[in-house]
């Protein structure tokens, strides 16, 4: 089954995606949501792609995005200089909560935007945005990339990644892509409150864990405490020492790729 416009909109309950184009392959969805944003796309516009040639992962990474293998999202907001900051996190909840509903697999997330199930990486997700003369954001766009089937995934991800059907939960893309959208648009809608933190810290992998922490080219050893109030990830490090990790990433034993 393909990602078709009219499938989509079917399942949609909400309005996030009204405005939606789904490409047979792009360079990279966020890009080009960039664009539209940038001539005034309205908020909860969205971008997919059946397949890119060029998608980004964080950290100047590509992201592995063959054709028909994966659903690549982006959806463009309007958010605040508050609401950014919690962007990536609330659309990590808001894909766990559309890959439960829809696939039936109870994923965990890795600090900040990665979603795993049984220690595999499921799903990736990347933030960009832009801010205005005054510094305030302009618009953000958020992408979002499931796999939906293996389709050879290339040696530095085998045996580290997974997907929907490799873990035998294949599902309808359509209703998957509208489910996350209307999960984005009622938690985006309550960013607020803060409400959506309680699950993105019930979810998380990391927590009470060892992690080594990679900050620019600075590495270290540290126990995750604690995810705060803004989404960021408070860890002690070997010297006793608690910071708050608003940028940079962490990996587990085992997890590096």
């Amino acid at each position: 089954m393909r990602l078709e416009e009219t499938e989509i909109r079917r399942y949609l309950c909400g309005g996030f995606g009204r405005a939606l184009t789904v490409y047979e392959s792009l360079p990279s969805t966020n890009d080009t949501a960039k664009l539209l944003a940038q001539n005034g796309a309205s908020q909860g516009t969205a971008v997919l792609a059946r397949g890119q040639t060029a998608g980004k992962g964080r950290q100047g990474r590509r992201f592995f995005s063959p054709a028909d293998a994966g659903l690549y999202l982006t959806v463009i907001l309007r958010p605040t200089a508050p609401q950014l900051q919690l962007l990536t996190a609330a659309a990590a909840v808001a894909a766990s909560r559309a890959v439960e509903e829809v696939c039936g697999l109870e994923v965990q997330i890795k600090w900040v935007n990665d979603l795993y199930y049984k220690g595999k990486k499921l799903c990736g997700i990347l933030t960009e945005s832009a801010f205005g003369p005054d510094g305030s954001p302009d618009y953000a766009v958020v992408g979002i990339g499931i796999n939906l089937s293996d389709s050879g995934f290339p040696p530095e991800l085998a045996g580290k990644a997974t997907s929907l059907k490799q873990e035998g939960a294949a599902c309808d893309p359509n209703r998957l892509t509208a489910a996350v959208l209307d999960q984005l648009e009622r938690i985006y809608s309550q960013l607020p409150a803060k409400e959506f933190l309680r699950e993105y810290r019930k979810r998380s992998c990391v927590l009470g864990k060892q992690v080594t922490v990679l900050e620019g080219r600075e590495r270290y050893q540290a126990l995750a405490v604690e995810i705060d109030d803004q989404a960021q990830l408070v860890v002690r490090t070997l010297q006793g020492q608690e910071q708050a990790l608003c940028a940079g990433e962490v990996h587990l034993e085992g997890d590096w790729h």
